[in-house]
């Protein structure tokens, strides 16, 4: 991979991790159709710092919100924020049971086999399709709801599952008011994102790939900056748009995944 492939698949990631099209399936399509000759652990190591990025473009949009949760958090009450964060834990409960049993497994996904990716995109399109037909009731997140969510989350650690649009279909299915299921999807991602990367650093995961590091810094730029613009745009857009042209757009990617698959 070169500093040209590493701005490609950062503009990727950056874009499509708020979008309900799955970032990390678009990201192996895209290794595929440039060559990407990674071993697993190298692809999705990759993987993971391009969505590091994105979670710090993350708590740049939110910083309001996190610095009230925080500043609810230190009044030591069970308030709103207090609750919030409870429910933030709890959702982060079943993708780190997965990632801890199931880590080598999952790494093995994360290979450049586009057509599982496909596969996998039109899953993620019926369940946006189904959740554009769902009635918002307007609710706020449940505590259960919060650990229905969560195991949406830990299913979406698929490449091809869109994670938003695992989280946000489901919280919406459950009946909960649109924009607050967008911002609780946003925000149950990043300590996921930055505990993993605590993992890697302590493991000395990331010291063993030093020759790498200029060409994952570029891309982690790119996935950056790029993230900043769609967190901004989702926020507005998810409140009005209709999940079934993501829905579409993920049957179509998903085909030429497939149909692709026998010719990369």
């Amino acid at each position: 991979m070169d500093y040209l492939d590493a701005i490609i698949l950062g503009i990727i990631q950056g874009f499509t991790e708020f979008l309900p099209v799955s970032s990390s399936g678009h990201l192996e399509i895209g290794k595929a159709i440039l060559g990407d000759t990674s071993v697993p652990e190298e692809s999705l190591l990759f993987t993971v710092i391009l969505h590091f990025a994105t979670a710090l473009s993350t708590l740049v949009v939110f910083r309001k919100d996190i610095i009230q949760i925080f500043g609810g958090i230190l009044k030591f009450q069970w308030n709103e924020e207090t609750q919030f964060a409870f429910k933030i834990v709890l959702s982060m409960l079943p993708a780190v049971i997965i990632g801890l049993l199931f880590e080598q497994k999952l790494e093995s996904f994360f290979g450049g086999s586009i057509a599982f990716v496909g596969a996998m995109l039109i899953i993620t399109a019926v369940l946006l399709w189904l959740a554009d037909r769902s009635k918002n009731t307007g609710k706020p997140v449940t505590i259960k709801d919060s650990i229905i969510i969560g195991v949406a989350q830990a299913v979406a650690m698929l490449p091809g599952i869109s994670r938003s649009g695992a989280t946000i279909s489901t919280s919406v299915l459950l009946g909960n008011d649109k924009t607050k299921a967008a911002r609780f999807s946003f925000l149950m991602v990043v300590p996921l994102i930055f505990g993993k990367i605590a993992k890697d650093l302590l493991s000395g995961e990331i010291a063993t790939h030093n020759s790498h590091l200029g060409v994952m810094g570029v891309g982690f730029l790119a996935a950056f900056i790029c993230g900043l613009i769609a967190c901004t745009w989702m926020i507005s857009l998810v409140k009005k748009s209709k999940l079934r042209y993501f829905s579409i757009y993920c049957v179509l990617i998903g085909l030429i995944a497939i149909i692709s698959s026998f010719y990369v």
